[in-house]
């Protein structure tokens, strides 16, 4: 199942009300592919923060390769498998694991394990 690009998620995300919600942004083998969670409202995110959410990646899930500009991504891994795509470099990600994508880079997430791979994100912008 190819699912929508997730530049296009990221740049209509608008934060809102906090909320469980299902997007299609990445490429996954049935289902939903990513369920997010908004850990802050917009106003609690203030000037510099565009997202900070829990992101849940169902087995076989992933978010595609994509560059971030005028922001930087982090992931904190809360538990599952994975393998982390670091500007092209694959890395193995695991609970505790954590990874940076700078101003201008791309990376991605695949889940490879049994079991949902589920990780705090969170987009600050520059």
């Amino acid at each position: 199942m190819k699912c929508v690009n997730i530049k296009e998620y990221s740049n209509n995300y608008s934060g809102g009300e906090k909320h469980d919600e299902s997007r299609r942004t990445g490429s996954c083998e049935g289902g939903a592919c990513e369920r997010r969670r908004r850990l802050l409202n917009q106003e609690e995110l203030g000037e510099h923060c565009k997202m900070f959410s829990k992101v849940t990646l169902p087995p076989n899930c992933e978010l595609g390769h994509h560059e971030h500009h005028g922001e930087t991504e982090t992931y904190y891994i809360l538990s599952g498998n994975g393998m982390y795509d670091d500007n092209g470099k694959a890395l193995p990600a695991a609970a505790g694991d954590v990874f940076f994508c700078k101003d201008g880079d791309g990376h991605g997430i695949k889940n490879t394990g049994a079991e949902d791979l589920t990780f705090v994100a969170l987009i600050l912008k520059k």
